[in-house]
């Protein structure tokens, strides 16, 4: 029970150890309360999507918005030649268009909002070839 409760402890820190500005002046109290996301309603105008920020590699995309659950394997995550295998007998184009639009309990672009499409191509490619 020591065991875990450690391995508990060791986790809830490391996951929500962000720099934090505990700073008492209004700045940074207003940017503490600040709004991290937005609502809008039925009609109103969304903001526009990220941009795409340049070309990126199969492998940088991967590194920076697929590894965590494809190196891992976490929530079902293809992870291994023998995962990836299977999926590929249905096409490379499906493949990316799941990438791209979501699957199962993968997001849409794989969190990746500033990716372009030819992007998480490049990263199913990169991903599929490891």
């Amino acid at each position: 029970m020591k065991k875990l409760s450690a391995a508990l402890l060791l986790l809830s820190t490391t996951v929500y150890a962000q720099p934090f500005d505990n700073a008492l002046t209004e700045e940074a109290i207003k940017k503490r309360l600040a709004p991290v996301g937005s609502v809008y309603l039925a009609g109103a105008q969304a903001a526009a999507p990220a941009a795409p920020t340049g070309p990126r590699s199969g492998e940088q995309v991967y590194q920076v918005s697929c590894a965590a659950c494809h190196g891992t394997g976490a929530l079902g995550a293809p992870k291994t030649a023998d995962d990836w295998a299977v999926r590929l007998t249905k096409g490379r184009d499906l493949l990316v268009e799941h990438a791209i639009n979501g699957f199962n309990a993968m997001p849409p672009r794989g969190t990746c909002m500033d990716c372009s499409d030819e992007e998480i191509a490049a990263a199913v490619d990169f991903m599929t070839k490891k």
